[in-house]
């Protein structure tokens, strides 16, 4: 009698925890979820390596917005255990090659500015001016532009601006570098110069200064499409970017009007049918063209900060919501636990990194969609933190 009772009683607390998951927010429950899967911040390839770079660097700026969101410190400690696997005791930082020159290394900075912050300790103080002086060395353009990696002459990409500039700005607030402010600006100004299409504000995913790059349009140098994933990044960036310069500074009122543009132009490519966005933006009828996770949980996430900040009119949080909706809908799969899965995330997209990767159509359209794919997490949880679990309260961290 006694073993059935106590079996009825684990099978009550089984059953009781499951209805409790399931009654939390779902943005939670994802951050809960990859924690289990990249245990100790140990966020892995599909190889089990865990390198210094830009996928676990978006999956931490996620843990780090459902920190702030929530005060919950076992998301603080998460993002430490992560970032001290490779920042050791002298601020070195293991499996990083700053010879390299990659600007996807660069994310992981805003990390330790983060926990340089709330703990002083010197070792994620040097870690991060071990990045930015990457930066001051990057290989450039003509124009003053950042080369992608040093292995890209001439290649800067829409996505480098979330890798860099909202790092570059923490920095130069933090260490007093107003400098830093004037070149991150530049990277922007290059990119909507250079990369606009000038009937859509949609941006084209690369440019080569040089216009000698096989992929290149000989005329303009951009590459052939506007992809979903590489403005969703441009538009993180610039939300996350503006915070750090004041009001009454004028490159914030050029940086402001650049993403009231770009977000305009986002936003009259949206298929109202879906409340999102295809892959490929300006042509939502090509053949095997979809609407990808990542990059619609981005404009989201842009979009309802954008917002919340007063920087975009409030028809963008209605925008956000319905968005915010459409991906539950879509890409959010959660079993009879209540453990949730996110779906249909694009996996490695290298633009310009070698002749293949020539951003035409078959190039983006032929790329494997996969679940729980870091990027989609990192996005999912950004996104999430700003739709469901904001709440006004005070920063723990400044101006993120």
């Amino acid at each position: 009698m006694r073993a059935r009772f106590a079996s009825l009683l684990v099978l009550s607390l089984i059953v009781t925890a499951s209805a409790q998951q399931k009654l939390r927010p779902i943005t939670l429950r994802v951050a809960d979820a990859a924690m289990d899967r990249w245990p100790m911040g140990h966020i892995a390839d599909k190889n089990g390596s865990s390198v210094w770079g830009f996928e676990p660097g978006i999956v931490l700026s996620g843990m780090s917005a459902v920190w702030q969101t929530t005060g919950d410190q076992r998301y603080l400690s998460y993002i430490r255990q992560a970032v001290d696997q490779w920042v050791q005791p002298d601020g070195s930082i293991k499996t990083y090659d700053g010879s390299a020159y990659s600007l996807n290394d660069i994310l992981i900075g805003r990390e330790l500015l983060l926990l340089y912050q709330q703990t002083h300790e010197e070792k994620y103080r040097i870690a991060a001016e071990t990045l930015h002086k990457q930066l001051t060395t990057q290989p450039r353009t003509a124009s003053g532009g950042m080369w992608h990696t040093k292995a890209t002459p001439n290649l800067m990409l829409l996505d480098d601006e979330y890798m860099l500039a909202p790092f570059y700005a923490e920095y130069a607030r933090t260490f007093h570098q107003p400098p830093d402010l004037d070149d991150l600006i530049k990277q922007f100004l290059l990119l909507d110069v250079h990369t606009q299409n000038s009937h859509t504000g949609l941006l084209y995913h690369g440019w080569d200064e040089s216009r000698q790059a096989s992929w290149a349009n000989k005329d303009t140098g951009t590459s052939a499409n506007t992809w979903a994933r590489g403005m969703g990044w441009y538009l993180m960036a610039l939300v996350d970017t503006l915070p750090y310069l004041e009001e009454r500074d004028e490159r914030r009122t050029r940086l402001l009007e650049i993403f009231r543009q770009t977000s305009a132009a986002v936003e009259s490519a949206e298929d109202k049918n879906s409340s999102l966005w295809y892959q490929l933006l300006d042509k939502p009828t090509l053949v095997g063209n979809s609407i990808e996770s990542s990059s619609v949980l981005m404009f989201t996430y842009a979009f309802q900060k954008g917002a919340r900040l007063g920087y975009l009119p409030m028809r963008y949080h209605e925008i956000a919501e319905k968005a915010w909706r459409s991906i539950q809908e879509r890409f959010v799969k959660a079993d009879s636990t209540g453990a949730v899965t996110i779906t249909g995330t694009v996996t490695h997209i290298a633009m310009g990194a070698a002749p293949e990767n020539d951003g035409s159509d078959a190039y983006y359209l032929k790329a494997q969609i996969v679940s729980d794919d870091p990027k989609g997490i990192g996005a999912f949880l950004l996104a999430g933190s700003e739709m469901e679990l904001w709440q006004p309260r005070s920063s723990k961290v400044g101006a993120r």
